[in-house]
C-alpha cells in the first residue's frame, strides 16, 4: 500500500498532489463516510492547501470524490444505475479493443501469464491483488491497441470500477480465470469475433454479480435501519 510522502519532483504541485491523492484513495479505499480534508493531505504531502484543493476538485470531476462545502471530500458512493452504466461502457470499449488490437506474441504471452496469476490469486483469496490482476488483463488489451484516447477513457473507467468493486464486490466471480483464458486463447488464434464475444460475456457476468452484491448490501442496510428504529 503506498503511503503519502512529501513531494519533490519537477511536476507542478497540483499534478503531484493529484497523483498522490488518487493513489492514496485507490490503495486505502476509505469508506464513503470517511472525511478527507485539505488539511490532512496538505500536512502529509508537505504543501499548501491551494494545490490540494485543486487536486480534490479535479478528482471530483473524474467521478472519484464528492466534495461537500465546509465539510470535506468523500469517496464517491456509486448507485446501482451508475454501476450498470459503467459496465455498459466498459463492455463497449473492451469489445471494440478486442476487434482492433494488433495481435503479437508479446501480447499473447502477457495475457497467458496474467491468467495464471489470476488462478493463483483466486486460490489464495487475495481480494485486492485479484482485482488488480483482473484490471491488468483488460488494461493490457486496451493499451496494446495503441489508441491513446481509448486508453485514457478506459483508465478513468477502471479507477471508478476499482472503487465500486472494493466497496461491494465479493470474490464470487470464480469464473474469471476461465473467462480470461477464453479471451486470451481467442486472441492467440486471431479469432477477433470470438474474443469480442468472450469479452462481452465476461463483463456482463461481472456486472450482474456486482449489481447483486450492491442490491444485497442495500437490503442489509435497510434492515439494519429498520431494526434501529424499532429498538
Amino acid at each position: 500500500m503506498p503511503s503519502l510522502k512529501k513531494l519533490q519532483t519537477s511536476l507542478s504541485l497540483t499534478e503531484q498532489a493529484h497523483k498522490s491523492i488518487k493513489r492514496y484513495i485507490l490503495a486505502k479505499n476509505p469508506g464513503a463516510d470517511d472525511r478527507l480534508t485539505e488539511t490532512f493531505f496538505a500536512e502529509k504531502l508537505g504543501i499548501s492547501k491551494s494545490p490540494v484543493r485543486e487536486a480534490l476538485n479535479s478528482l471530483q470531476s473524474e467521478g472519484l470524490l464528492r466534495i461537500e462545502p465546509r465539510r470535506g471530500a468523500y469517496v464517491h458512493k456509486f448507485s446501482g444505475k451508475e454501476i450498470a452504466d459503467l459496465y455498459d461502457l466498459r463492455e463497449a470499449l473492451e469489445s471494440f479493443a478486442a476487434m482492433i488490437v494488433p495481435i503479437t506474441p508479446e501480447l499473447v504471452n502477457t495475457l497467458q501469464k496474467s491468467v495464471k496469476r489470476t488462478e493463483d490469486l483466486l486460490v489464495s483469496k487475495n481480494k485486492a491483488s485479484y482485482i488488480e490482476e483482473d484490471i491488468f488483463f483488460h488494461h493490457s488489451i486496451v493499451a496494446a491497441t495503441g489508441n491513446n484516447e481509448l486508453l485514457r477513457v478506459h483508465n478513468n473507467l477502471q479507477d471508478k470500477l476499482w472503487l465500486c468493486r472494493c466497496q461491494t464486490y465479493q470474490l464470487t466471480s470464480s469464473d474469471t480465470p476461465s473467462a480470461h483464458r477464453n479471451i486470451a486463447e481467442a486472441i492467440a488464434r486471431s479469432d477477433r469475433e470470438g474474443a469480442k464475444k468472450e469479452t462481452s460475456s465476461h463483463i456482463r457476468f461481472v456486472r450482474s454479480a456486482l449489481l447483486h452484491a450492491w442490491e444485497a448490501e442495500q437490503l442489509n442496510r435497510a434492515g439494519q435501519s429498520s431494526d434501529r428504529s424499532l429498538s
